[in-house]
């Protein structure tokens, strides 16, 4: 569980980076300056790259045998700028204070 952990860290500060630019910078240039260039150009890739965070989170939470509440709460934190780096804190503590399976654990 350990890489996925490491998969969904990056891929939630990366995400979280991304979407910070779009909201921060993109959308007053878009809306202020009518220079739609950078929510051209960061939008699509933020849009690419959440897709590579869902698969990330969901794939942590199987692992780690999250309810779908927990799984659904963590996904949707890639879609309000800061978030993502609150839940990745959250997530890392979660799997960090989970005992880790092993196939020993689990046959008994």
């Amino acid at each position: 569980m350990g890489a996925a952990l490491i998969r969904y860290r990056v891929i939630a500060w990366i995400v979280g980076v991304v979407l910070i630019l779009l909201v921060v910078i993109g959308m007053p240039l878009k809306y202020g300056f009518d220079e739609p260039v950078v929510v051209e150009t960061i939008g699509p890739a933020h849009g690419f790259l959440y897709m590579g965070y869902l698969v990330a989170a969901f794939d942590l939470s199987r692992r780690a045998d999250w309810p779908l509440k927990r799984m659904l709460a963590v996904m949707l934190a890639g879609t309000v700028p800061f978030v993502s780096f609150w839940a990745e804190r959250r997530v890392s503590r979660w799997v960090a204070v989970r005992p880790e399976r092993t196939p020993e654990t689990v046959a008994s």
